[in-house]
């Protein structure tokens, strides 16, 4: 997409920005409960504000919720939001930096001033590097939406497709659903276009998965899929990527890979892969809220990480600024934000 799609994006925010500022979603209508702000930069590894229970006041939209809950700077029309608490998009070190938002674990197409809230919906600003790509269609950070409270107001069906439908890997991930309170359909891996009205978690090795269309996309890196992490076509190495698309790491022997993505217009597709059985294991495993909160996608290995900083996505802690990329633990391994911090 890139530089043409956000000129598109721009322009829808430049529409929407009447609405915003004339009272549209500032109130009118009935206020949705269960709302969440999160506000993080460079890909979620320092958290700004995580609130629970943020300011809601009527039938709010993305942009009125962040106008009520922090400070705000904005540019074409005030449709586009430049800076929050005084941190601005622009450059940094010579790269394009500026704030994205997702909800649920999705990025809008849209303007933030016309999108509506319902019950439930988490959103998150992030503020990061675009150099790779200006386009990170999904990410794992909201769990465990999109799959509770669906996306638009609309629960969708969740799919737990599997390798192996009765193996440990595909019942940990429909027992976390189950736990987070999300139904779902377990069966064998089906043929990509299980339907857009529906949410796939796609689960196996990856030599097991790698054909399917929602995947195949996670071997060309984050321009291609939006994940920084890139799967060697034989399945036995994840190569770990800073925000600048530099390896930083790869992960050989019993590794996994949990990411977000999607395929030309579907739903979001969440992949729960790894290198062997073991390494689907470790993923599985990290299906959880307290894991993955703040995080773009991860990666997990085996035992302790020396290449990673210190610190953990303890959600007690997130209401001030703090390092976020450092592992957590996942049954027996170790969790891994993506992208890695540069080298």
């Amino acid at each position: 997409m890139s530089s043409k799609r956000r000129r598109r994006l721009l322009l829808g925010f430049a529409l929407a920005a009447a609405a915003a500022f004339t009272g549209c979603g500032l109130g009118a209508g009935a206020t949705p409960g269960g709302v969440q702000l999160l506000i993080t930069r460079e890909f979620g590894a320092r958290t700004l504000h995580s609130l629970r229970t943020p300011a809601v006041h009527g039938q709010e939209t993305v942009m009125s919720l962040l106008l009520r809950n922090a400070n705000v700077g904005t540019r074409y029309g005030g449709g586009f939001v430049q800076s929050i608490d005084g941190r601005h998009g622009g450059h940094e070190g010579g790269e394009p930096v500026d704030w994205f938002y997702y909800v649920n674990g999705v990025e809008a197409s849209k303007g933030a001033a016309d999108v509506d809230l319902h019950r439930g919906d988490r959103v998150w600003w992030d503020l990061h590097d675009w150099n790779q790509t200006d386009y990170i269609p999904a990410v794992v950070g909201s769990y465990p939406e999109p799959f509770r409270d669906g996306l638009d107001g609309r629960r969708l069906p969740v799919r737990v497709e599997c390798a192996e439908p009765e193996g440990d890997a595909c019942r940990t991930v429909a027992g976390r659903l189950r736990e987070a309170g999300v139904p779902s359909a377990r069966a064998e891996l089906g043929p990509a276009g299980v339907g857009p009205e529906s949410l796939r978690l796609v689960v196996g090795t990856w030599s097991q998965v790698r054909r399917e269309l929602g995947v195949q996309s996670l071997q060309g890196g984050p321009a291609a899929s939006g994940v920084y992490a890139r799967v060697a076509a034989h399945g036995s190495l994840i190569e770990l990527l800073d925000g600048q698309g530099r390896s930083v790491r790869t992960l050989g022997g019993s590794a996994g890979l949990l990411a977000a993505t999607r395929y030309s217009g579907e739903e979001p597709e969440w992949v729960v892969t790894g290198t062997d059985s073991a390494g689907v294991d470790l993923a599985a495993h990290a299906l959880d809220e307290a894991d993955l909160h703040g995080r773009f996608a991860v990666a997990v290995t085996a035992g302790s990480s020396a290449n990673a900083a210190a610190g953990s996505f303890a959600t007690a802690a997130a209401e001030s600024s703090a390092a976020t990329t450092g592992p957590s633990s996942a049954g027996t391994g170790t969790v891994l934000a993506l992208p890695r911090p540069d080298p």
